[in-house]
């Protein structure tokens, strides 16, 4: 009996490798002579240069670079196969800046840019970037100016990159891009479609969760639209027309505008990088999960795809979650056979996740004894 072990990050608990690690334990104690095979799986959010380092022993990279205001750090990114796998949340994310200091106008995307520039001197040429979590809504000109763009006032004053510059933006100068782009792929991890300007666009939909005050939103909403437009004059796309432009605070438009970036669903290019259709070969039974599963999971999430994958070979299912919400059996129609969590009495949030490894063992047991039963059923009545 071989199994295949391949869950999210239950975030705050347990990382994608622990959740193998405990599958595989609880699995030996049911079914005793059996192969186990885990890989590390994400989505293209958080965890996931770490997930395709691990699923392809691939390097972790330290850079540095600078935080969403300028400040100098450290960031991380992966290589594997000649390949870099690239987080904007690294260099450029929420997490990296106090609560207190969250704003918008004065953040930038230039540690993400210095990651790409990094990537590129080590000699990759296949760049895949995830954009979420992002404390940005700079519309990615931070992010070109650290690859050698330049973007200027009407005046001539050439800006830093932050959001506050996109209501000054006049002239954008792609004489000093790095030429090492033209003779590489670029591809962005991007699960929102949302156009760059208008209700639905990166300003409206998401710039409050990074600090923005109604009035700050209304600034950078209108400095984005003057942003828009000069991107029109000077290339002739029409960014709300273009899916995923909005991503990231902007920086969707400017790795596909200006760096010919292909815009991919995270989840489906997580698992061809990690070559999850390979790993399938031979498997009887494939376990995935998340902290919480509910109708966002059937949206492009880690046990959606997981589970296509599967079906597509014939190969069930079992999902294992840390709760389940509204609209979760939706991933029943994907290939998911059966959902469980690993709550076992009525707790608190708080209470499951300090319990998170005991509970998470405990229900991968009772789950594998279901399906020993069903062997059982299944042999018997032959």
């Amino acid at each position: 009996m071989k199994l295949l072990f391949a869950s999210d990050s239950f975030k705050g608990s347990l990382s994608s490798g622990q959740t193998i690690a405990l599958l595989t334990k609880a699995a030996k104690e049911v079914f005793g002579d059996c192969e186990c095979v885990g890989v590390p799986v994400a989505d293209g959010g958080e965890g996931t240069a770490e997930a395709v380092i691990a699923a392809t022993n691939g390097t972790r990279i330290f850079a540095a670079v600078h935080n969403p205001l300028m400040q100098p750090i450290e960031a991380s990114y992966g290589i594997f196969e000649g390949k870099a796998i690239i987080e904007m949340a690294a260099a450029s994310g929420l997490p990296l800046i106090p609560e207190a200091l969250r704003n918008p106008l004065r953040t930038t995307s230039f540690g993400t840019g210095e990651l790409i520039r990094d990537a590129l001197r080590r000699g990759c040429r296949d760049i895949t970037v995830a954009i979420g979590g992002s404390a940005t809504n700079d519309g990615g000109i931070g992010c070109l100016r650290a690859l050698g763009a330049r973007f200027y006032d009407n005046r001539g004053n050439e800006l830093d990159g932050t959001g506050a510059d996109l209501a000054r933006v006049a002239d954008i100068d792609l004489s000093g891009l790095d030429k090492r782009i033209r003779e590489s792929a670029i591809t962005v991890l991007c699960d929102v479609k949302n156009p760059l300007c208008g209700e639905n666009g990166a300003t409206r939909m998401f710039s409050r969760q990074k600090g923005a005050t109604a009035e700050m939103t209304e600034a950078l909403e209108s400095g984005m639209c003057r942003y828009r437009d000069v991107i029109q004059a000077t290339t002739g796309i029409d960014c709300d027309a273009v899916e995923g432009a909005g991503a990231a605070g902007g920086l969707g438009a400017a790795l596909k505008v200006f760096l010919g970036g292909a815009m991919r669903s995270g989840i489906d290019a997580v698992l061809n990088l990690i070559h999850f259709d390979e790993l399938l070969d031979g498997v009887d039974l494939v376990v995935t999960g998340e902290g919480k599963t509910d109708c966002q999971s059937a949206c492009g999430k880690v046990m959606q795809g997981v589970a296509k994958r599967a079906k597509a070979k014939g190969i069930p299912v079992a999902g294992l979650s840390g709760s389940l919400g509204a609209g979760a059996e939706a991933l029943y129609s994907d290939g998911v056979c059966s959902l469980m969590t690993t709550v076992s009495a009525p707790v608190t949030l708080e209470e499951a996740m300090q319990n998170a490894e005991t509970l998470y063992r405990d229900a991968a047991v009772r789950m594998f004894r279901l399906i020993q039963i069903g062997m059982r059923i299944k042999v018997e009545n032959r």
